[in-house]
């Protein structure tokens, strides 16, 4: 996160003191050699994993960032794919990015909580950003992404376990979130970006209750845990398709 190419301490400050929007417009130019990029392995790894569940024609990569995801779509999308956010400067990084051979790739500002779309994407998938939204923002988050999919349209995001109580992992996390809630206590506008607070039973429930259909992939690459559970796992929430003889909304 320190080397020559990463954002210094100072500059972290900063952003940290900044609103989300402001922070990441920060951020942006060093973004990607920071830790809060997407390894490319958790890419490679969501890409295997939806290759045999398309194709797929339209993709959205949702919180799109300096555009990492994009490259995943565009191995399994065949028409088009697009990300969208709401930090101008991420944008601009990624729309200087090398697009990838395949479908056309276009970027669009805009807030995940009140998507710019009506229902026109096959598959929609995020990397990284639950992290921004609080538990009560979750269902009118997934209400938005079941309005801008096809009927059989899919959601797809990676999980990763969480760390055990009795890991450094786990205390760090903890403590980070700590800070995170001091500083919103004490200063505005607040910067949300709490690590703990997107928990896999509670998304299952809301996805449920937004009208999604769920599976659940493991990445096998990622390994097992002491009680054979995965490190990692792909969940892929599906829209249903309408009954017959009804109209889409």
């Amino acid at each position: 996160m320190f080397s020559p190419e990463g954002p210094s301490l100072r500059e972290l400050t900063v952003q940290a003191l900044s609103s989300v929007e402001r922070g990441y417009d920060l951020l942006a130019p060093k973004f990607d050699h920071t830790p809060f990029r997407t390894p490319d392995s958790v890419l490679e790894a969501v890409a295997k994993a939806l290759t045999p569940l398309g194709p797929f024609e339209d993709g959205l990569d949702l919180c799109c960032g300096t555009g990492a995801g994009t490259e995943v779509l565009a191995q399994v999308c065949r028409h088009s794919v697009t990300g969208v956010d709401f930090s101008a400067g991420m944008l601009e990084v990624a729309r200087r990015q090398t697009p990838p051979d395949g479908p056309d790739v276009a970027y669009v500002r805009g807030d995940a909580r009140a998507l710019p779309f009506g229902p026109a994407f096959d598959l929609v998938v995020s990397f990284g950003a639950f992290g921004h939204f609080l538990p009560r923002e979750l269902p009118g988050l997934f209400d938005q992404v079941h309005t801008v999919l096809r009927p059989g349209g899919g959601f797809a995001f990676p999980v990763l376990a969480p760390p055990r109580p009795t890991s450094p992992g786990f205390w760090m996390l903890l403590g980070f979130d700590a800070v995170m809630r001091v500083r919103n206590a004490l200063w505005r506008p607040p910067f949300v970006m709490y690590y703990r607070a997107f928990r896999l039973g509670l998304v299952l429930r809301e996805l449920a209750r937004a009208g999604f259909e769920t599976d659940l992939y493991p990445l096998s690459g990622f390994g097992e845990r002491d009680d054979g559970s995965p490190r990692a796992r792909l969940v892929v929430a599906r829209r249903g398709q309408p009954a017959a003889g009804t109209v889409n909304s």
